[in-house]
């Protein structure tokens, strides 16, 4: 096959720069698609197309209506941008593996619909539920299970659902291995389910989501010609983190909030339009940002109004205030994260963090499991992501081709399904998920030492890596404690501001709900974060402390054990 033109190419680069030379040009990227299209076009016409096949699993657990929207986003994806055509029917070079661990049976035939749906129309969907994982699990031999139990948890009753998104991606990887052509134009690309292929885009007029990126061509030309393993991208929209490390910053920003409504009078013009995004940067978000590298911030950043036309500062605190809630989910209303446009092969840069929801690998790379899927916590991204650093190098890399994250539903402002996450009408308690996110913590600082070690290369004894486990557990609850001290600071500022019977909020019976948001809101993060938060009190010292303990050291210490197995399993689980 003759490749494009090299006039085509440089005119699809050079307006690919155009558009977004100065934000973003919509009338540019109505065109930048049409090209693309026509290059597809060309190419289908030419007859044989050796570019990259794309397999996209997703694996989800009882999120029917999020799963429909993600996947709506992927066909629309095809059909805006057509990588490699459209024949007889289906396009040929997308496929999608729907790896499903619900439990209610409602949303079970929900998501097998959605897959006959979307096969239906074009975009060839395959369903892995519990039958087709039980299936798996029987060619298995007893032994066999025994050794998998540190990747694939305790298989004695078949396949169950809610085990965990680590653990259903590392079934999916023997489903994968069945799948796999042994092509290096073959790629599996990991997303979430609550995720689309789309960009949140900063303009003057608001917020846009657009199809703006060409996912598909941009990652067979870097495939193609570099020696990439595993290339991960982020997100943009929500953060990708838990609501447990968000609460002092977004403390900050409420604070700000209503010292600058306090200074207004409520019938005034909304004048949270014109808010810049905030200087942040990455991990914005994240109340230990300097734990990870990146710079911590002091100042606050400034709520955005997104409702549209004129309305006055009393309409902007009801929308502000029901968002209040979604915190819980994971949505951060005050530092959300726009795109940004960079050439994507300029992009490239070696990483040491899996984003488990924008991954794409080898099929040869099979081998790098989800590490202690069993533990079921947070962060098993980074964790992986070391792993991959210290064995991979340079060819374990990211990229700046991000997806849109949406925690919530539009219709509920709640997700769907949130493990560690539990509600009542009026409470929402995240004790589970703050446990799992300090324990998952642990894990990636305490690798961190170990690998500046040498180890698993250099085994280190029991006693050498409960040592270094238990210094890393000290520091960490430090910080999570200083933490938790800040947060208790910010929740007293913004108690006392609320509650001033002489603000403008506080006299008025129409804003009667938004105040119960407010109040709502204040109650939650108290009984999270206060001081008989139950999460606390699962990482202070006492029996989930010392069965965490437990755990993590054992499952280090059989991770090289895991990896055997592993490795075996993959040499004859094919076909």
């Amino acid at each position: 096959m003759s490749p494009p033109s090299t006039e085509t190419e440089a005119t699809i680069a050079r307006l690919e720069r155009e558009m977004w030379h100065n934000g973003i040009d919509l009338a540019l990227l109505e065109h930048y698609q049409r090209l693309c299209r026509e290059r597809e076009a060309s190419i289908t016409r030419r007859g044989s197309d050796d570019r990259c096949e794309f397999l996209v699993v997703i694996p989800v657990a009882d999120r029917p209506q999020q799963l429909r929207d993600c996947l709506a986003s992927l066909l629309c994806l095809c059909r805006t941008y057509a990588y490699g055509g459209f024949v007889q029917g289906r396009y040929p070079k997308i496929a999608v593996l729907i790896a499903d661990d619900s439990s209610a049976p409602a949303n079970i035939e929900q998501n097998r619909a959605i897959a006959a749906n979307f096969t239906g129309q074009g975009l060839e969907t395959r369903y892995f539920g519990l039958e087709q994982q039980g299936g798996l699990l029987r060619r298995l031999r007893p032994d066999e299970c025994i050794r998998l139990s540190g990747v694939i948890g305790d298989t004695a009753q078949g396949s169950t659902p809610h085990k965990g998104a680590s653990i259903m991606r590392n079934l999916s990887y023997l489903k994968l291995r069945d799948l796999e052509k042994r092509d290096r134009r073959q790629l599996f690309y990991f997303i979430d389910s609550d995720q689309e292929f789309k960009v949140r885009v900063d303009t003057p007029g608001g917020e846009r989501d657009l199809y703006a990126i060409n996912y598909f061509h941009h990652l067979d030309r870097l495939f193609a010609q570099t020696d990439i393993a595993l290339l991960t991208g982020k997100v943009v929209g929500d953060p990708p983190v838990s609501p447990a490390v968000m609460a002092g910053n977004f403390l900050s920003d409420l604070v700000a909030f209503l010292s600058r409504m306090a200074a207004v009078r409520p019938e005034q013009p909304c004048s949270f339009h014109k808010m810049g995004p905030g200087e942040g940067g990455e991990a914005a978000y994240h109340d230990m940002a300097d734990l990870f590298g990146f710079k911590s911030l002091c100042d606050p950043f400034q709520y955005r109004c997104t409702l549209d036309g004129e309305h006055d500062q009393a309409a902007c605190f009801k929308s502000f205030a029901g968002t209040l809630s979604h915190f819980f989910d994971g949505a951060h209303p005050t530092r959300k994260s726009y795109y940004e446009y960079q050439d994507v092969l300029a992009s490239l840069r070696p990483a040491r963090t899996v984003y488990t929801g924008n991954y794409i690998f080898r099929p040869e790379y099979l081998a790098y499991f989800i590490p202690f899927a069993p533990l079921k916590l947070r962060m098993a991204g980074p964790v992986l992501g070391r792993i991959l650093r210290a064995e991979l190098d340079e060819r374990f890399v990211s990229a700046n081709l991000p997806m849109l994250h949406k925690r919530t539903l539009r219709q509920t402002g709640q997700s769907e399904f949130r493990p560690g996450v539990r509600r009542t009408s009026e409470t929402c308690d995240i004790s589970l998920e703050l446990e799992r996110q300090f324990y998952g913590d642990l894990v990636l600082f305490t690798l961190e030492r170990l690998s500046a070690l040498d180890h698993p290369s250099q085994p280190l004894s029991e006693a050498g890596i409960t040592g270094i486990l238990n210094e890393t557990l000290a520091n960490l609850y430090r910080e999570y404690r200083s933490k938790q001290s800040r947060i208790a600071e910010g929740l007293a500022r913004l108690s006392a501001l609320f509650d001033d019977g002489a603000h403008w909020w506080n006299q008025r019976e129409d804003l009667g709900e938004a105040r119960g948001n407010f109040t709502a809101f204040i109650g939650n993060i108290e009984r999270n974060f206060g001081a008989e938060a139950k999460g606390y009190a699962l990482i202070g010292p006492g029996p989930n402390r010392e069965q965490r303990l437990k755990a993590i050291s054992e499952a280090i210490l059989r991770y090289p054990e895991d990896r055997a197995a592993w490795h075996e399993i993959l040499a004859r689980f094919q076909g």
